[in-house]
This record gives structure tokens, C-alpha cells and sequence, in this order.
């Protein structure tokens, strides 16, 4: 199944509540938390305190996204926030084993992000600890950047990693870019949560409408490698 995580960088902050519950209703699954830090990309954003306010409204799951240098130093604060899954950069962890340890010793799911210039191998020697791997569609920082199209084939390459090593255990995560045009791709390549932020607060017909029209385009479609 594939799940959709709007991504609350893009909603109107002064409507926090009503934008996390108008998407819930909206059977987003997900609803993921970008946080910045002004140094590992250039964006300062939220910190643990609006994690929590999520937490207090809706029940899906809280994807939290540590776009920071040093996230060793966070990711308790972010549990205790009602953080269900915690991802970290793989450039931005200086001991990754360790901090995928400590994030599932809190309780929480781990995951490993990667920017588009990383190479797969970087999480070569970690794919048995973590809950999820995100793959970049764009350098992060900034929300409504333009699709990176060589994610798609990257996307099929970590389907394949993971299908390897753990199949089935690991949610393969898309970020930057995705919208009811780039989602099927995704998808067939091996995706199972799609983040989209612009293309879901930003669309015109409102929140719902846009993840609406992210379910719609990948309606009836799957993994292109699955065994059937």
C-alpha cells in the first residue's frame, strides 16, 4: 500500500490544527515534520514543540524529518514529542549506526535520509537497522523545488537493496517534488510513502483535494518488480 505524508512545511502555520486534521480526514496516512536548522541545509523551521502540537491532533503517524547537523542532540527531545518515526541524513550523522540505535532504543522508527548526490552504498552497512530509507528528490532546505528525475531511477535501485536484504520490512520514502505527475513513476519503481508538501497544501482545490489527487494518479499502480 502506499501511503501519502503531507508535509506540513508547505502548510499555512497560523491554521497548524485545522491543516494537520483537514488531511487526516483526507486519509492521508502520514503527516511528516521537516525540520531545519540553518546549518546542515540553509532554513531555519520548527523544532520538537510543534512535533508535539501535531501529536495532540491527530493519531496518524508523525514522520519526523531531521534535516540538522548533529541530530544525535535532538532525536530524544523528538520522541518524547510523539515522533513515531525519526529520520536523520546519513551526511549529517557522524556515527549513523549509533544514532539508529539510539532512535530505536526511544522507542521510535529510524529511518536514513539520502541527498540526491549520495550514493546508495552510504547506507550499505546500516540496512538492518533501519525502519525506513528516504530517498531525495531534490537538495534539501527549500519546499516547492522542481523534481530531480534521476530520483526515479535511484528509487528502483534502493527497491532493489532493500528487496535484497529485509523485503518487506523497510518503507521506501520519496521526498521533494512529488505530486499527482511524479507519483506513478515512483511508485512503480518501488516507493511506499510519498511526501508532498506544495502539491498538497498548495493545491487549489485545498488540502484534501490535493491528496486526493496524489490517490487518484497512483490508483492501480504498483511496484513494476513485484512478484505476482
Amino acid at each position: 500500500m502506499v501511503r501519502i505524508a503531507p508535509s506540513l512545511l508547505a502548510c499555512r502555520f497560523a491554521e497548524l490544527g485545522s491543516e494537520v486534521r483537514a488531511v487526516d480526514r483526507a486519509g492521508a496516512e502520514w503527516i511528516h515534520v521537516d525540520v531545519m536548522d540553518g546549518h546542515f541545509v540553509p532554513n531555519i523551521t520548527i523544532g520538537p514543540l510543534i512535533a508535539e502540537a501535531v501529536r495532540g491532533v491527530t493519531e496518524r503517524t508523525v514522520d519526523v524529518h531531521l534535516m540538522i547537523a548533529d541530530p544525535d542532540r535532538y532525536v530524544a527531545d523528538f520522541a518524547r514529542a510523539g515522533a513515531d518515526v525519526i529520520t536523520v541524513h546519513a551526511e549529517a550523522a557522524g556515527h549513523l549506526h549509533r544514532t539508529l540505535g539510539l532512535i530505536r532504543g526511544l522507542g521510535a522508527k529510524a529511518g536514513v535520509a539520502l541527498n540526491p548526490a549520495t550514493p546508495l552504498s552510504a547506507v550499505d552497512e546500516v540496512v538492518d537497522r533501519i525502519d525506513l530509507l528516504l530517498i531525495m528528490s531534490v537538495n534539501p532546505g527549500f519546499g516547492g523545488q522542481a523534481f530531480i528525475p534521476e530520483a526515479v531511477d535511484k528509487v528502483a535501485r534502493a527497491r532493489s537493496l532493500i528487496e535484497s536484504r529485509r523485503p518487506g520490512e523497510v518503507a521506501l520514502q520519496v521526498d521533494g517534488g512529488v505530486d499527482a505527475e511524479t507519483a506513478p513513476a515512483l511508485v512503480a519503481a518501488g516507493a511506499t510513502v510519498l511526501v508532498a508538501g506544495s502539491a498538497v497544501f498548495g493545491h487549489p482545490g485545498g488540502a484534501a483535494a490535493g491528496v486526493q489527487a496524489i490517490r487518484s494518479a497512483v490508483a492501480g499502480t504498483s511496484w513494476s518488480g513485484a512478484r505476482h
